[in-house]
């Protein structure tokens, strides 16, 4: 972002204007940068980033958001993202480049505050309307009776007006396309407990519904901020899939380097994509060798090798070595921007859902509107009196109001938020609880899902300690995953480097170098002259001896075993869709006794695969991570993601698990089971206390102290049995 600085304005005296100005240095331009930080998960690690980045030359100021596991950096405009993510990896997180442009301004937390002052507004405002009321019910009449009800109305009216604006246009945006929801009978029994009272305050009668209009505020705005509360704010997969394509890119120009932004490139440009790097657009390899990590995209575990003619999509890492390629399809025409509109689509299906209380709303609201408009007609015809016949009819409307419905899903869903935040699950959507209560199958992503997504080293012992400090040293100077975690393996086993001469990377191929005169090397089995492994392995060669393989495996997330086991104890069925090989997907699934499998799978195949399910009349749970996983995740009936997962996976899911742990998922999804019971529960209650309350109103005995107590014992009924779940 640019700040550039306004010209000075005239100077208002004549004098001034001719009295020589030094010219004003141009402020110096910033640059803002975006990056998403899937490894972040407390305070001490926003700490950590904040201090790692605000001690960077150029950086002006960092913030890090937990939530969107997202850091914010202010900066001088010449800093580039590719200066950092190299700082905050040597400090052990994970970072992509994101484009601000991509992204939307991160919402503050404007509509919570808002309806929590509308909260406050009408609680202070029925708290003190009530003590007035309990004057009048305690015996006031005549000119203190009138006084009293002229300081409630004057109380009420200011306090309606702005604490039940949500209502309000909520339900004109309804009757302006001439449909009904929850919050029209709302806004119409306020509307005539208003009218009502006014018009018996002024002919000095004796009841008044000014406390029953706030109380009734009060309670469904209370409904309302619980289920704000719930939900984190909702924002577009498909927008961060979009931010995480690169925003900028090499371009060679007759042999020179030219950075342009990446909306910039048109098919047939060359680019330069260095170590390190993301693809910014599909190509074809023109120079180069290296090896590609494709684990975000396609969930492979091992990186791919890299050389001339090799197509690329945009997204992939180059690991090793710097590669040119070729233009292919830029813009919206990119593998990475198809998968945003497969995103997209299934997010569209998943909005045709019906909560429980917008198919209750269905129902609720057309039977309040009939019942009190036939007390209104039964009651002129019956007494020829307007007076009375508009009083019952406001009664009716007013006990009948949807307090106790307004409040059945909120706090049932907060209590059960609650409970699972604690056991380390973040639910973000309004239904995701009712209709994680309906799910029969569970689908896996395996990389970064059921598996940790890093490979372990098995064999370690297998070595001697000479060949292990060779192997070592080799590691230490290469970026590829299997020498990142030998390298770890070893120093954690305290072995200390050989020392070796002519050492050298050798892009897509290992690294090799000379040790006490013969030449050594670590890396692929076919560059050592290895007979091929069906187990991942990265082979060490020292001298004319015959290579040695390292065995790597994929370690279980902790809890997996235990989550698929208590899944299919349930009675659900579980499957495992990757993107990864057939061996290494057939090996996971054998380990943890999943029967039905399929690997290979790209994005689009894994969300067809969902739809089909879905077609069968199967209500599924997908759990992934990686970016081949969001338009599976949000074609799913419903969806997990891990908080180690990419901003576009965690946004497309429902449900954010925060440990590592995948053992309360089954707890979870008993969990949802409960939660809805307890909503049906609630709804049962509140027509139980509809079929009471409902003929006194009818019968005009339900007087304004009536129709407050009914309110208020049936929303702290409804509480209390939601309170259960905890």
């Amino acid at each position: 972002m640019t700040a550039d600085m306004r010209p000075p304005s005239a100077a208002a005296c004549p004098g001034c204007l001719v009295t020589p100005v030094e010219p004003i240095e141009a402020a110096p331009k910033e640059a803002r940068i975006a990056l998403s930080l899937p490894g972040i998960h407390c305070q001490a690690c926003i700490s950590t980033v904040e201090r790692e980045l605000n001690a960077q030359p150029g950086v002006q100021s960092a913030r890090v958001n937990l939530t969107l596991k997202r850091a914010m950096i202010e900066a001088d405009a010449d800093l580039r993202a590719a200066d950092l993510i190299p700082v905050l990896e040597n400090a052990g997180f994970e970072a992509h480049e994101l484009d601000p442009g991509a992204l939307s301004a991160t919402q503050s937390d404007r509509t919570g505050r808002d309806l929590l002052m509308r909260l406050a507004v009408a609680g202070f405002a029925s708290m003190n309307v009530m003590l007035l009321s309990v004057s009048v019910w305690s015996g006031a009449t005549d000119a203190t009776r009138d006084m009293f009800h002229w300081i409630s109305a004057a109380i009420t009216l200011p306090a309606i007006a702005f604490s039940a604006q949500p209502f309000f246009v909520n339900a004109w945006s309804a009757l302006r396309v001439r449909r009904l929801n929850m919050d029209v009978p709302i806004v119409l029994a306020i509307v005539l407990a208003l009218a009502t009272s006014l018009w018996e305050t002024s002919l000095s009668g004796e009841h008044a519904y000014f406390d029953a209009a706030l109380t009734l505020t009060f309670f469904l705005l209370a409904g309302r901020y619980l289920d704000y509360r719930t939900r984190a704010v909702a924002r577009s997969a498909a927008e961060e899939l979009a931010a995480l394509e690169v925003p900028r890119a090499i371009r060679l120009v007759d042999g020179a380097e030219q950075e342009t932004a990446v909306a910039d490139l048109a098919i047939g440009d060359l680019l330069l994509v260095r170590p390190g790097g993301r693809m910014p657009v599909d190509g074809e390899i023109v120079t180069g060798q290296s090896e590609l990590d494709r684990s975000l995209l396609t969930g492979e575990t091992l990186p791919v090798f890299a050389e001339p003619g090799l197509a690329v999509s945009a997204g992939e890492v180059n690991l090793t070595g710097p590669l040119t390629i070729r233009a292919t399809a830029v813009g919206k025409d990119t593998s990475l921007h198809r998968m945003a509109d497969l995103v997209a689509i299934a997010e569209s299906g998943r909005s045709r859902y019906t909560s429980l209380a917008d198919s209750a709303a269905k129902l609720y609201a057309p039977g309040v509107h009939i019942l009190s408009a036939l007390s209104f007609l039964g009651w002129l015809l019956y007494s020829g009196d307007m007076r009375t016949a508009l009083n019952i009819a406001a009664a009716v409307l007013i006990i009948t109001c949807p307090c106790a419905l307004g409040l059945a899903v909120p706090a049932v869903t907060t209590a059960a938020s609650g409970r699972l935040f604690r056991k380390g699950m973040l639910i973000k959507h309004a239904t995701a609880l009712e209709r994680l209560a309906e799910v029969d199958t569970v689908v896996f992503d395996k990389t970064g899902t059921l598996t940790a997504g890093t490979p372990d080293l098995a064999n370690l012992g297998d070595f001697p300690r000479a060949d292990l400090e060779i192997a070592l040293a080799l590691a230490e100077s290469s970026a590829h995953p299997l020498s990142v975690s030998l390298a770890r393996t070893a120093r954690e086993a305290g072995i200390k480097p050989a020392t070796l001469t002519d050492l050298r990377e050798i892009p897509g191929y290992g690294t090799q170098a000379t040790c006490r005169g013969q030449q050594v090397r670590l890396g692929r089995g076919s560059w050592v002259g290895a007979v091929a492994s069906a187990q991942t392995a990265a082979w060490l060669a020292i001298g004319d001896r015959s290579p040695e393989p390292f065995l790597f495996t994929d370690a279980l997330r902790p809890g997996a075993a235990e989550a698929v086991r208590d899944l299919q104890a349930a009675g659900k069925e579980v499957l495992l869709i990757s993107g990864d090989t057939t061996g290494a997907v057939e090996a996971l699934a054998n380990r943890l006794g999943i029967t039905k499998w399929l690997a290979e799978a790209l994005p689009q195949d894994k969300a067809a695969r969902i739809a089909d399910l879905s077609d069968q009349g199967r209500k599924v749970l997908m759990v992934g991570d990686g970016l081949n996983d969001t338009a599976a995740l949000a074609a799913a009936h419903v969806s997990i993601s891990p908080a180690t997962a990419l901003d576009a996976a965690r946004v497309a899911s429902d449900i954010v698990l925060l440990g590592q742990d995948l053992s309360p998922i089954p707890d979870a999804c008993d969990t949802a089971v409960r939660a809805t019971k307890r909503i049906r529960e609630n709804f049962r209650i509140a027509t139980v206390y509809n079929i009471i309350a409902v003929p006194l109103a009818v019968a005009g005995l339900a007087t304004p102290l009536i129709a407050a107590l009914a309110m208020s014992t049936s929303s702290i009924t409804v509480s209390l049995n939601a309170l259960r779940l905890r």
